[in-house]
């Protein structure tokens, strides 16, 4: 088992990352399929999207249900515990957008894909 020195480093352990906090704030809007995400997300790579997403659901904080069907159908969901983190993705949001105002200029905010 990894040894953390505090509990900083415990979250970014589970959430950290390039990917997994977009993916996760993705979910937190409601279930999608991997070709949802990947056109939410459309710089991540096929391979680093299914990496991300296994990684997240061994963290338990998304869930993967597997329909029945041909062709397969895989949607994922968030979980309770992957609920828990809003608050917190929603104050990076909030930070992310003072920032945005503060420090590019009006053009470079503009061409922003913020929603």
């Amino acid at each position: 088992m990894k040894t953390f020195y505090c509990d900083l480093e415990i979250t970014l352990n589970v959430i950290g990352g390039k990917w997994r906090p977009l993916i996760l704030y993705y979910l937190i809007k409601g279930p999608k399929r991997t070709g949802e995400l990947k056109r939410l997300i459309p710089t991540i790579s096929q391979k680093m999207l299914v990496q991300s997403l296994r990684e997240l659901e061994s963290a338990n904080l998304i869930i993967r249900k597997m329909y029945n069907q041909v062709p397969p159908k895989v949607e994922y969901s968030i979980s309770e515990m992957g609920m828990s983190l809003e608050p917190t993705l929603r104050a990076l949001c909030d930070w992310g957008q003072n920032y945005a105002e503060k420090n590019l200029s009006k053009d470079e905010y503009r061409r922003l894909n913020v929603e």
